[in-house]
């Protein structure tokens, strides 16, 4: 969605944004909360360096509102995956 409207490449992804999704990937697989972790806001380990970080936070700050409109159950878990806690 991000890619999409920023970048205009249609379905595919450029490749930063290739890049981006990887390294994303990576570090979720590679999480040590595995599918009980929380946000990274609520997150006790920050899994991406600071510069991907922003990165992440430029993303969400632009499809976070728009995926209310085209994934709204997916909205909805996000927001209640928001209140989970990191476990200790």
């Amino acid at each position: 969605m991000y890619c999409r409207a920023r970048h205009g490449r249609g379905e595919s992804l450029c490749a930063a944004c290739s890049e981006f999704l990887a390294y994303a990937l990576k570090r979720l697989e590679n999480c040590p909360f595995g599918a009980g972790k929380p946000t990274c806001a609520n997150c006790a380990i920050h899994c991406y360096s600071p510069q991907r970080r922003e990165q992440a936070a430029q993303i969400m700050r632009y499809a976070g509102p728009r995926m209310l409109w085209r994934h709204p159950i997916l909205t909805l878990l996000h927001f209640l995956d928001r209140r989970r806690v990191a476990p200790t």
